[in-house]
């Protein structure tokens, strides 16, 4: 101990001096780990602010599940579900980047406002979008009604609660956007002296001859293309070899297995049993339920909501009737007609909702309903029984109401009790909500309606199938190196494709979906480097080889040089039939003398606008036409180096238009399609000098 005390001083010292010595190395050793090790939960980041991945996550899953429904149910594709991510970073740039802009200007939607963007006349395209009637595609404002209606009903935490917030949150962005925009748009001014401009471009001809050198004339075994000819264009159009972002090169080939006849075979005998099975069984739904691919509800249907081959079947066939197999977008499809009625399309109701755990239980819950009925049928207010006693906070300020809605927008217990009553009667029924006393307002149309247990059979690739792509695909793994990829594929007569540009967040490569996996092993892949394994997609295996990596910004000569060869090559003929022309020019005073010392009859364009520059014939040419309308006319031009070839021009005349007596016209055109492009350059400007992190690829 004694020795401990006397050097205590000494000990403390080393102990700061070790701990100093952590704080640094830890520093140092976090300041050379990726950004996206030191984020691991974080989807990316804009101007500071973190996107977790669980937030980031849990929207990405309300928008496919909004998805998801708008496309009548069934699983997602790969697509979609991409889709589905890009819109929801969208959706967090678009917020992220304006948040500043608007809070900045004090911009706001007001609660008035967003119900009108809601429920008003003309709701918001996000509301309309999703709640869209998918056999129409038209908005429907019954199913948003009853959609509003079901999620007062439900429990605080609910699902369907948190996609109602994101959605509301998403016509608030989509309202402060349409403001900013708005704001930025009224800021843009026409002069006269730029709308008189835009006039004369669109509206004064030109007539000229031009003589043509073309590229093709000169062969490309005769030019060598040296590191200078490159490097000047390379300077001249720096600003285009800018990347927006980090993508990749690829080379690959891919093993299709798809479904063949046999398996189109294999899969109708199964849907033959089916039907046979079905025909026969008592528990039509369960059946169906058990058996379908796709598990669609056991609901009344009217004509027109099924694929036009099935509905055919189904509303010819009396009740019992088991009808197909029908193919209808690579699935083989039956049903069996449970139940056929005629009814109304909708229905106008009003309901009171009891809820039996704040009533006492179920009992006293029902009996209370009884009253309430009672206290309607002798001319009580419903409305404002609803207001007392209904525990659906949705439409109790309303009086109940519902609204208009058909057939299949509430629950199957309560849509049969309202859709089975008559018009102005009270109704009880139970749902798993509570009990609920309903008044039937009204009834609108007639239709004949089918109630079916529908049982669908994606036609999908068999085992032989699957194993005979695979064992070609293993062959090639197995032979295939990175220097002899092309190579190889040859030799056992495959294709090699080619994919430039990839982005991170890919989904297919030339028209082929690919998996996921894959994209992410090429941004972590070498140059060169061949997959270190199969990868699989729904109906493909694929082998890749990795190309060629850009990174983000500016890239250098070396990484666009096979880009650009072609261009520098005309660039390199130029000079040549330049300094032909030139030769050609001397001592000429007409277009005619220069034609004939090249061996060329000048040809004539007639009618040429600056705004189109389009010489009739031969292709587009800016800047050829662009020196035409500085030229004198009858006097030849000096060699223009076009994109077809070289020219030498001579105007023959120019056709002044009459002077506009009122520019307001012009004007007003000139605005309207600056309008059209304000939002999207105002958006990339702010990106532009935005922080935005996207790790993205990482989680999906």
């Amino acid at each position: 101990m004694n020795y401990l005390r006397n050097r205590a001083g000494t000990v403390i010292v080393v102990f700061i001096g070790f701990a100093i010595v952590a704080f640094l190395l830890g520093d140092i050793i976090n300041y050379g780990t990726p950004f996206w090790a030191r984020h691991q939960n974080q989807v990316g980041s804009i101007n500071g602010e973190a996107i977790d991945i669980n937030a980031f996550n849990a929207q990405v899953d309300q928008t496919s599940e909004m998805f998801r429904q708008q496309m009548g149910g069934g699983n997602l594709n790969p697509q979609m579900k991409s889709f589905a991510v890009q819109q929801v970073w969208s959706q967090y740039l678009n917020r992220e980047l304006l948040k500043g802009e608007v809070e900045h200007i004090g911009l706001t939607v007001g609660k008035t406002e967003l119900n009108d963007l809601v429920q008003g006349e003309n709701p918001s395209m996000q509301i309309q979008q999703a709640f869209r009637n998918p056999q129409t595609g038209q908005f429907d404002r019954d199913q948003l009604n009853t959609f509003i209606s079901q999620v007062n009903m439900l429990p605080q935490g609910h699902e369907a609660h948190g996609q109602w917030e994101v959605l509301l949150q998403n016509v608030i962005d989509e309202r402060l956007s349409a403001k900013y925009t708005n704001l930025v748009s009224n800021s843009i001014y026409v002069t006269s002296l730029e709308a008189n401009e835009a006039y004369s471009q669109r509206n004064k001809l030109a007539n000229f001859e031009y003589v043509l050198l073309d590229y093709q004339s000169v062969p490309d075994s005769s030019v060598t293309l040296t590191d200078q000819d490159y490097q000047e264009y390379y300077n001249e159009n720096k600003g285009v070899f800018t990347n927006p972002e980090e993508t990749r090169s690829l080379e690959y080939v891919v093993f299709d297995a798809s479904p063949t006849e046999q398996d189109t075979a294999r899969v109708q005998t199964a849907i033959e049993e089916l039907k046979t099975q079905l025909a026969e069984t008592k528990t039509d739904s369960l059946f169906a339920a058990v058996n379908s691919d796709t598990k669609y509800p056991y609901i009344f249907r009217k004509e027109g909501d099924l694929g036009p081959a099935l509905d055919t079947l189904l509303f010819d066939a009396p009740v019992g009737t088991t009808v197909g197999p029908i193919l209808s977008n690579g699935r083989f499809e039956i049903a069996k007609v449970a139940a056929s009625l005629v009814g109304p399309d909708s229905v106008k109701a009003s309901h009171i909702l009891l809820n039996p755990a704040t009533e006492g239980g179920t009992d006293k819950a029902k009996a209370k309903a009884d009253s309430i009925k009672a206290l309607v049928e002798k001319g009580e207010s419903f409305a404002a029984l609803a207001i007392q006693f209904s525990a659906d906070e949705g439409s109790k300020i309303n009086g109940g109401e519902l609204g208009t809605f058909g057939r299949g927008r509430m629950l199957p217990t309560f849509e049969d009790a309202v859709f089975g009553a008559k018009e102005g009667e009270v109704i009880i029924t139970t749902t798993q909500y509570g009990i609920h006393i309903i008044k039937v307002e009204d009834q609108i149309g007639s239709s004949r309606f089918v109630k079916a247990a529908i049982i669908d059979k994606q036609i999908n690739s068999g085992r032989e199938t699957l194993e005979a792509a695979y064992r070609q695909a293993t062959q090639f793994f197995g032979a295939v190196g990175g220097s002899d990829f092309e190579e190889t594929a040859t030799q056992q007569g495959l294709s090699v494709l080619k994919a430039d540009d990839v982005t991170a967040m890919e989904t297919n490569l030339m028209g082929t979906e690919v998996p996921r996996e894959l994209v992410r092993w090429a941004f972590e892949a070498d140059k060169g480097d061949v997959t270190d394994k199969i990868h699989e997609s729904e109906n493909h295996y694929i082998v890749a080889k990795l190309t060629g990596i850009r990174e983000k910004g500016q890239l250098p000569l070396e990484a666009v040089k096979s880009d650009i060869e072609d261009v520098v090559r005309k660039r390199v003929k130029a000079k040549q039939l330049i300094a032909k022309a030139e030769e050609a020019a001397a001592g000429a005073t007409a277009l005619a003398q220069i034609g004939q010392k090249l061996g060329k009859t000048p040809a004539l364009a007639e009618n040429i606008v600056f705004a189109n520059p389009v010489i009739p014939g031969v292709a587009q040419e800016n800047t050829v036409v662009g020196t035409v309308f500085g030229l004198q006319p009858k006097q030849p031009s000096k060699p223009i180096r076009g994109s077809q070839g070289v020219y030498v021009v001579e105007v023959t005349g120019f056709v002044n238009p009459e002077a506009p007596t009122d520019l307001t016209a012009q004007k007003q055109q000139l605005s309207q399609s600056l309008s059209q492009r304000i939002w999207s350059l105002a958006f990339q400007a702010l990106q532009d000098k935005a922080d935005v992190v996207d790790n993205r690829a990482r989680f999906f």
